[in-house]
């Protein structure tokens, strides 16, 4: 069983070109016949014109013309034309159809046709010459020799077009199947991480969208994982920060060097970055079970109304201590959709996390709720330094934010962001980001309503 494009493609080739000779020759051998029959009989029929017209001064008193007699006697003789002279109704020897003899007697045109004459199917044709019943008629073999002479070199063009195609064959498979190869080499190179390969589109047009195509998987290969480098380490920072502080709080305390009176604050400090640390793990866990799609959800009719002055609740004592001024604007009616509480509310919180992080003192953050005919929409806004332009692009990339402006203000493990943005799809809802009135950033959780019965 051939299995490679290149033997493939030379077998294609040379059936096809077996099959084109095979056509050509059932076409060609009937319209041949047809041609060479519809010749001969033309030419017959020209003959016997001619014939009569140079015999008629033997049957009519008119000057003969010996030479010209001579010269069409000896060409018909070359082609193989039979002469019979027909005088007063009587043909100048036996073997003309008794049919052919009656209608130059009566001094008709024989036409072309197919006749026994001596035992033996010959085209015949007659003319008569004057009035008395004379006449000449030629006989001719039918064009048989024109069908042989094809058809017994049918095969030089059935070899001809056989060693064309194992000729053509493996060229064009070579020709189609190198750019092929050298895809997949540059496949297994990028298998066995090569982030260096590059291919020269070639050949025909869908081998060279091929090689484009394993070019852009190239590029988006070697930048995913740039930035999963830059991620891998942005979170191992944020991994050693607390660790650090844990660990050398936790030496200070085995060594003695901390008193009963620092005590207290020691293990505050530690539970704090103990918290820090569990809430960037458990992030990274839903961030995995997102990418994997097996991250639970439980969908119940809720009130968003309700679900989010419950949030504001929450917050209000942490917002405040922040120095910040919480502010809702919700309806005065429930608003009933179909979701998850829980993943809601994990969205709502990363968001008021990440603006408790950034916005200053005595700045408005805001929880608002806002409801259309068919839809209903939550915003989280402040009064924080907010995004650029160029930020909202990019604002929901694991870790993009994070690492723009690490050092520059307080950020977080990039991982914020990136979660409420899978969360929300994984709800089918929508997450946007934009510039809130307030002056800062805004972010925007879309839902479609469905009314509870």
């Amino acid at each position: 069983m051939l299995k490679s494009l290149a033997a493939r493609t030379a077998l294609v080739t040379c059936v096809v070109a077996v099959v084109s000779v095979l056509v050509t020759a059932a076409v060609g051998i009937p319209l041949t016949a047809t041609q060479a029959n519809r010749a001969a009989r033309q030419r017959l029929a020209d003959d016997t014109k001619l014939t009569a017209e140079l015999l008629r001064p033997r049957f009519v008193n008119t000057p003969r013309n010996p030479t010209d007699e001579e010269n069409v006697a000896k060409r018909l003789a070359e082609q193989n034309i039979e002469v019979y002279l027909i005088r007063s109704g009587k043909p100048d020897r036996e073997g003309l159809p008794a049919s052919v003899v009656k209608a130059i007697a009566a001094g008709q045109n024989v036409e072309v046709r197919l006749a026994k004459v001596g035992g033996r199917v010959r085209l015949v044709a007659g003319r008569p010459i004057g009035k008395d019943g004379n006449g000449v008629v030629l006989a001719e073999a039918p064009p048989g020799g024109a069908l042989k002479r094809f058809s017994s070199q049918l095969w030089i063009a059935l070899l001809a077009g056989l060693a064309a195609g194992l000729i053509a064959g493996p060229l064009l498979a070579r020709r189609i199947a190198r750019p092929i190869r050298n895809v997949a080499t540059a496949a297994k190179r990028l298998g066995a991480g090569d982030r260096t390969v590059t291919l020269s589109p070639e050949g025909p047009a869908e081998v060279a969208e091929l090689a484009h195509a394993v070019n852009a998987l190239t590029a988006a290969l070697a930048t995913s994982e740039g930035r999963e480098r830059e991620f891998l380490l942005s979170v191992s920072h944020e991994l050693r920060t607390p660790l650090t502080t844990i660990r050398g709080y936790a030496e200070a305390l085995a060594d003695g060097v901390v008193g009963e009176e620092g005590a207290q604050r020691a293990g505050q400090t530690v539970l704090d970055e103990a918290e820090r640390l569990d809430r960037l793990i458990a992030d990274l866990l839903v961030l995995a079970r997102l990418e994997a799609a097996d991250l639970p959800i439980e969908v119940v009719d809720v009130d968003l109304t309700q679900l989010l002055a419950t949030t504001a609740e929450a917050w209000g004592g942490r917002v405040a201590s922040a120095g910040l001024v919480l502010r809702t604007e919700l309806p005065p009616f429930g608003v009933p959709v179909s979701t998850d509480p829980g993943r809601i509310r994990q969205i709502l919180d990363g968001l008021l996390e990440n603006a408790l992080r950034v916005v200053p003192a005595q700045a408005p953050l805001v929880l608002a709720l806002y409801t259309s005919p068919s839809a209903a929409w939550i915003e989280v806004r402040d009064g924080g330094p907010g995004f650029t332009d160029e930020d909202l692009a990019v604002a929901f990339e694991r870790g993009a934010l994070s690492r723009r402006y690490q050092g520059m203000r307080k950020v977080g493990s990039g991982l914020g962001l990136a979660l409420a943005a899978r969360l929300s799809r994984r709800l089918g809802a929508r997450i946007d980001a934009g510039h809130a009135p307030e002056g800062g950033a805004k972010f925007t959780v879309n839902f479609s309503l469905r009314t509870v019965s």
